[in-house]
């Protein structure tokens, strides 16, 4: 009975159940961020907008640290799920927020220390400073809140509970838009009440991210060894592979970001511009890729390679297709979603450019996102870290290469480069995971 989720039969209807809330939920994700910037601007001051901004980026860059708790806890509930072992479906989501809780409350007792780094590497204005200051010292109290729902998400998405995310992130990021209004426009607290509404929204997500989870909880805080050394050394062993492969792609983009800065103030805008089309993308399609952790961990856990197959192959078959689409998207509507972005008429013409290199992105980096997906599922992470290393050693020498001979084009080569090697590089290994389920 417990395993009637891992052998039930993998069809388009399943998958689109696990990946259109996600592909919901990602698209509130901007709209927060909007609405805190449009409610400090009706300030009518540039430095609180700023400060917000700026505090924003610091805490983002810190907590995205921890989101392998995100990946490593889904890929190891969906494997314990489609077993039929209930205790470890909760005794997994319980040592992550172990994790989390723990890793929280040591970056409230450190946040001098790193926000006083943060402020030197970038520094601002005295005025921006202090008032982005006033907003980190608030927000931070939400870090154990926050880190947690990145383990409580990859639960809910392992157990095929998507609709759960969705419902949190639109009561969360609902209920900090109330409390913008309030605190700001209504009591004039400025960022400081900006801050204690994303504060209160966190903790509120936390109870209710809990409350989803409940049943799973209580059964795992009620039996023994819950942190025995070998399931301790197995969380830690996946969820360190999956950071130090997170680390090496972020440093990717920043040195993408960093080269690009070198092409003039106009080639940067233009990027800058254009990387929004791959946040589109990875909006769109991180669903589909979310189905695969979730179907092929299941099948793993129940060791069913006949299942494994079938779950990579309707999943994948809806990311191309999704990937085929925005490609058209971006085709047609390229431009116009480029005059959106930016006014300035040079920078239009910059991005227009380059534009091509957008349309093409999403088709040339879905294999390697579905492989992310079904080596996490399989908890091939050691695989993952490997890959991503080699991947990066391949960018590398593009980077050293292409943008000398073709200048912005070979910088936007060379991103390519990147997903075609990870993709490359993840497929070798591909029989490990369906000889993980056998």
């Amino acid at each position: 009975m417990a395993q009637d989720a891992a052998r039930g039969a993998v069809g388009n209807r399943r998958v689109l159940a696990i990946a259109l809330p996600i592909v919901l939920s990602n698209a509130t994700v901007p709209i927060l961020g909007a609405v805190d910037t449009g409610v400090i601007g009706q300030l009518g001051e540039a430095a609180p907008i700023g400060a917000v901004g700026i505090g924003a980026v610091v805490l983002a860059s810190i907590y995205w640290i921890f989101s392998f708790l995100r990946m490593g806890t889904s890929g190891l509930v969906s494997q314990a799920h489609g077993a039929g072992d209930r205790r470890e479906v909760g005794a997994h989501l319980a040592r992550a927020l172990a994790i989390a809780f723990a890793a929280g409350l040591a970056l409230i007792a450190l946040h001098p220390l790193l926000f006083g780094a943060a402020f030197r590497l970038a520094p601002a204005s005295a005025e921006v400073e202090g008032l982005a200051m006033r907003y980190l010292s608030i927000r931070i109290w939400g870090a154990p809140a926050t880190i947690a729902l990145y383990a409580i998400t990859g639960w809910l998405i392992a157990m095929e509970r998507t609709r759960g995310v969705l419902a949190l992130q639109l009561i969360q990021n609902g209920l900090n838009v109330a409390l913008d209004l309030v605190f700001v426009l209504g009591l004039g607290w400025g960022v400081s009440g900006v801050a204690g509404a994303t504060l209160i929204a966190e903790y509120a997500g936390l109870g209710l991210g809990l409350w989803f989870c409940r049943g799973a909880l209580c059964t795992a805080l009620g039996q023994t060894g819950l942190f025995a050394r070998d399931r301790l050394s197995r969380l830690l062993r996946v969820n360190s592979d999956i950071m130090i492969r997170s680390i090496l792609l972020q440093a990717a983009f920043t040195t993408f970001m960093f080269m690009a800065a070198g092409q003039g103030d106009v080639t940067l805008a233009a990027n800058q511009v254009l990387l929004q089309f791959l946040e589109i993308t990875a909006f769109g399609l991180d669903g589909f890729a979310f189905a695969a952790e979730t179907l092929v961990g299941q099948a793993v856990g129940a060791r069913r390679r006949d299942l494994l197959r079938r779950s990579v192959l309707v999943s994948t078959r809806w990311a191309l297709g999704g990937a085929l689409m925005l490609s058209l998207v971006f085709l047609i509507f390229g431009p116009l979603l480029i005059d959106l972005l930016t006014t300035a008429p040079e920078v239009r013409a910059e991005a227009r450019r380059y534009l091509p290199w957008l349309v093409v992105a999403p088709l040339l980096g879905i294999a390697s996102w579905m492989f992310d997906g079904i080596f996490i599922g399989a908890t091939l992470t050691g695989r993952m870290r490997r890959a991503m290393i080699e991947a990066v050693a391949i960018y590398a020498v593009a980077l050293m290469t292409l943008p000398g001979l073709m200048g912005n084009h070979g910088l936007w080569a060379a991103l390519m480069v990147l997903n075609l090697a990870r993709a490359l590089t993840m497929a070798r290994f591909y029989p490990e995971a369906e000889a993980s389920a056998a």
